[in-house]
C-alpha cells in the first residue's frame, strides 16, 4: 500500500509496518467551505470536510468503539528531499517531539500522553509523514491537541538536535547490521538510481551530522502547509465539537504553495543485478521488476497478482520455497506504488549455497502465472484471503484512520471497504495472466542480493535472470 516498507514475516499474518515552519507566513481563518462530502451510506462511514484554505480533515465515527485516534499526515518524505536534504524528513518526524511553545521539553509530551494511556508514535516514508495517537474516547480533546501541538508548534530545539544525531546514526547502523533491511535499500538504488527513490529514507550519516536547526525551520515551513496536510480523527466522536477544534488548533497553519515533487522514473532494456558481500549465515535477496504507480487503472490486478504469489501461507511461493524445497523461512511480495511510478518485487532469506537454486525456483513460479490460467478454486481462495485480511485490518479506530488517511493524502477518490470488495471481486484469472506478462519481463528484471559472494555468483545469475 504505502512506499519503501519494512516486511516482517509472521507465521499467520503478514505484517507491514511502514519504517517507520515554525515561521508561520499567511495567516487564514479555517472557515468551512460548502463541501462536505458524507459517505454514511457505507459500512464504516465517514466525513470529509475541506477548509478554504485547502487543509483537509476526515472523520470516522466508530459509535461502539471506546477509543479514539487522531492522525495529522503530511505529503513529504524522502522523496521531496534533494540530495543534501536527504534524511531530513525522518530527522524532523523525531524532533517534533522534542519540544513544543506549550510543552518546551519531551517529558512533559511524554507525561500527558501516558497520563491518559495513550499510545503514540509517528512514521515517514519516501511520500508521506505522519503523527498519531490513540487513546480513551473521553480523552478526545487532550489527543488531538497534543498531536497538532506536536506538528505546528514544535521548536526545535538545537540541544535536542545534537543529541537525536546520535539516536538516528544508531538507527542507521541497527539497520546496517540487519541484512534483510539493507538489502531493499540496494535493491532500491538499483532500481531508481540517483533519483530520490533511489536513496534511504533514513538519509546518510554526512547528512545527520550536518543538518542545522535553520534547515529544519525551513524545511518544515516548505512542507508542512495546509494543502499538504490531512487530519483524520476516528473513533468514538463528537464531529461537531472535533472540527471545532480543528478550526482553533490550526487557523494559522501556513498556505504557502506546494513545492513541485521530483518524478522518480525507472528507465530500463536489459537485467541489472546488484551484489553486496557481507559475512553472514543467510543470504537476503530482493527480485524486482517495473511495476506502475498507484493511479493506473491496472492497480487492483497487480494487487492480486501479488496475493496470489506471495501473501499468506498458502501462496505460491510460500508453497514452492518453504515447503515443497524448504530453502528460506520467509518469502513474500510487495507491490511497491507510488505517486509516479513503482515496481514490484519479492523478498526472501535463503540458505548461502542454495541463492541460484532460489532463483531458479521464483523464476519457475513466475513462468507458470504467464503460462497457465488461475483456477476458479485459486482465484476464490485469494480473494477471500484479500478480502479478510482487509477487514481484519479494519477493527480499531487507528486502522480506520490509516485506511481513510493514507487514500485522502494521495488524492485519490476513497473508496469504502465495499468499494474495495468490488474492485477485488473484479479481477479474473484473465487479468492476472495479462498482469505477469507485463511485469515479469527479463529486461525489467532487477536483483539484490546481501550475503558472503563475488562476482561469480553475479555472472550466474545474470543467466537465470536472461531467461525469465
Amino acid at each position: 500500500m504505502h512506499r519503501r516498507i519494512i516486511f516482517i514475516f509472521n507465521e499467520f499474518l503478514d505484517i507491514i509496518i511502514p519504517f517507520s515552519y515554525f515561521h508561520i507566513i499567511c495567516y487564514t481563518h479555517l472557515t468551512m467551505t460548502d463541501q462536505q462530502i458524507n459517505a454514511s451510506q457505507n459500512s464504516i462511514p465517514y466525513t470529509k470536510t475541506t477548509f478554504k484554505n485547502g487543509l483537509r480533515l476526515i472523520l470516522v465515527p466508530m459509535e461502539q468503539n471506546q477509543t479514539v485516534t487522531a492522525m495529522v499526515m503530511v505529503a513529504t518524505g524522502s522523496d521531496y528531499e534533494s540530495v543534501e536534504e536527504n534524511g531530513i524528513s525522518h530527522f524532523l518526524e523525531h524532533m517534533c517531539f522534542k519540544g513544543t511553545v506549550k510543552r518546551p521539553v519531551s517529558k512533559l509530551i511524554n507525561s500527558e500522553l501516558d497520563a491518559i494511556g495513550s499510545l503514540s508514535n509517528a512514521f515517514t516514508g519516501n511520500e508521506y509523514t505522519g503523527y498519531y495517537a490513540k487513546a480513551h474516547a473521553r480523552h478526545t480533546e487532550k489527543v488531538i491537541d497534543i498531536i497538532s501541538d506536536l506538528f505546528l508548534n514544535s521548536t526545535l530545539p538545537k540541544g535536542e538536535i545534537e543529541k537525536e544525531r546520535g539516536v538516528i546514526i544508531e538507527e542507521i547502523n541497527m539497520y546496517e547490521d540487519r541484512p534483510d533491511h539493507k538489502v531493499g535499500e540496494v535493491y532500491d538504488k538499483l532500481i531508481y538510481g540517483d533519483q530520490p527513490s533511489g536513496r534511504p529514507i533514513i538519509g546518510p550519516k554526512e547528512n545527520i551530522l550536518k543538518f542545522s536547526q535553520q534547515d529544519f525551520i525551513d524545511y518544515r515551513a516548505k512542507h508542512y502547509i495546509a494543502e499538504k496536510t490531512v487530519i483524520v480523527v476516528a473513533g468514538h466522536i463528537d464531529d461537531q465539537k472535533v472540527i471545532q477544534q480543528v478550526e482553533t488548533l490550526f487557523k494559522d497553519i501556513s498556505t504557502n504553495k506546494a513545492p513541485v515533487k521530483v518524478v522518480n522514473t525507472i528507465e530500463q532494456v536489459e537485467p541489472r543485478i546488484a551484489l553486496a558481500e557481507k559475512k553472514i549465515d543467510q543470504t537476503h535477496l530482493v527480485l524486482g521488476f517495473k511495476g506502475i504507480n498507484r493511479f493506473d487503472p491496472d492497480y487492483w490486478k497487480a494487487n492480486m497478482l501479488s496475493t496470489l504469489l506471495g501473501r499468506g501461507m498458502s501462496s505460491r511461493l510460500f508453497q514452492k520455497m518453504r515447503e515443497e524445497l524448504g530453502i528460506c523461512y520467509y518469502i513474500g511480495t510487495y507491490l511497491d506504488t507510488g505517486i509516479d511510478s513503482g515496481n514490484f518485487n519479492i523478498r526472501a532469506g535463503v540458505a548461502n549455497e542454495r541463492v541460484e537454486e532460489a532463483i531458479k525456483g521464483i523464476i519457475e513460479e513466475l513462468k507458470r502465472v504467464k503460462n497457465e490460467p488461475v483456477s476458479e478454486e485459486e482465484l476464490r481462495k485469494i480473494k477471500d484471503l484479500k478480502i479478510g485480511r482487509m477487514y481484519l485490518g479494519l477493527e480499531s479506530s487507528d486502522d480506520l484512520a490509516d485506511f481513510y488517511g493514507f487514500q485522502e493524502l494521495y488524492n485519490e477518490p476513497i473508496l469504502s471497504p465495499e468499494d474495495e470488495t468490488k474492485k477485488i471481486e473484479e479481477v479474473t484469472a484473465e487479468d492476472l495472466k495479462e498482469m505477469a506478462e507485463k511485469f515479469f519481463v527479463s529486461s525489467h528484471s532487477n536483483l539484490a542480493i546481501i550475503g558472503p559472494h563475488d562476482e561469480k555468483l553475479k555472472v550466474e545469475l545474470m543467466e537465470l535472470l536472461k531467461n525469465c
